[in-house]
């Protein structure tokens, strides 16, 4: 285009006349810096081109592709839709539900979410003081995205966002991004939380899984993490929450109103997993607030 490029098109579109947007992104830094500006503007996913050969990248990537661009079709720029997504493997492929084990007086915060979500996990991370529980983050998407989805929250952030490495303790005042290239966990070594990477098979046809991720916290936090389940398409999640509420966490889902797409939040509230549904801009006052009242502490946000 002519004295314009996709930012500055896709800037004027949501500004004049409002729709949906799935953006085409290369797995570069500078690719996912302007996926990243991208969404801000509006778009409401990306989908990352093959990097080697493309007819076959294409065949690989159909059913993700068709997936993103119906969620999309129907996202709320204006209105929400709940997409379908056939799942592969449940979070038992990684480990076992051994929830209620271990104890512990530190809290975590424990977020999963898919399409939209990075919009919404920035909202939510930038209204935490600097001493904020430890957070733990599983966003759905692509390996060489989630360090650079990282850096840029860390530059807008009181506490310190960084993407996950393997075995490293989880400190308060510190949020860790799933990397996309494996499923994040937690774990326990001695009195402390530690991270864990898990390189293994696609659960609900994504790695990093967020039903890994919060099956992992209800195993082994239990009451000492807060779950909270964003906008996105499917199921990723659904069954982890409920695993999460059932072993003491309390648990919240973002608001059909302000979800992009109102698919896992739906499904989690529908099996009974979730114990209140908030607007993505209340999510954080009240996470702290909540895991205040449960140490004595005074939130302040």
């Amino acid at each position: 285009m002519p004295k314009m490029d996709g930012l500055d098109f896709l800037e004027r579109l949501m500004r004049l006349r409002p729709m949906p947007v799935l953006m085409v992104s290369t797995l570069t830094e500078r690719g996912s810096d302007i996926t990243f500006r991208a969404l801000e503007l509006g778009a409401v996913d990306f989908v990352s081109k093959p990097k080697l050969d493309i007819a076959r990248g294409m065949e690989e990537y159909a059913i993700e592709i068709t997936d993103k661009i119906r969620a999309t079709a129907h996202a709320r720029v204006r209105k929400t839709a709940e997409p379908a997504v056939p799942e592969k493997y449940s979070a038992d492929a990684i480990l076992p539900s051994v929830a209620g084990r271990f104890s512990s007086t530190e809290k975590l915060i424990i977020i999963g979410a898919s399409t939209g979500g990075t919009e919404a996990i920035k909202e939510i991370l930038t209204k935490l003081p600097a001493d904020a529980p430890g957070v733990l983050v599983a966003q759905h998407m692509p390996e060489h995205f989630t360090k650079s989805f990282a850096d840029r929250l860390n530059t807008l952030c009181k506490i310190s966002v960084k993407e996950a490495v393997d075995n490293e303790r989880i400190l308060p005042g510190h949020a860790y991004i799933a990397p996309g290239h494996s499923h994040l966990l937690l774990k326990r070594s001695g009195a402390n939380y530690m991270t864990k990477l898990d390189q293994g098979e696609l659960v609900n046809r994504h790695r990093p899984s967020v039903d890994v991720l919060f099956r992992s916290a209800a195993n082994v936090a239990g009451a000492n993490a807060l779950g909270v389940i964003l906008t996105g398409m499917g199921k990723d999640g659904v069954q982890g929450m409920l695993e999460m509420k059932q072993a003491g966490s309390y648990t919240i889902a973002q608001d059909e109103a302000s979800c992009v797409v109102f698919g896992m939040p739906k499904e989690a509230i529908a099996v009974g997993g979730v114990c209140e549904v908030l607007p993505l801009q209340n999510i954080s006052r009240r996470a702290l607030e909540y895991l205040a009242s449960q140490s004595g502490k005074t939130s302040r946000i």
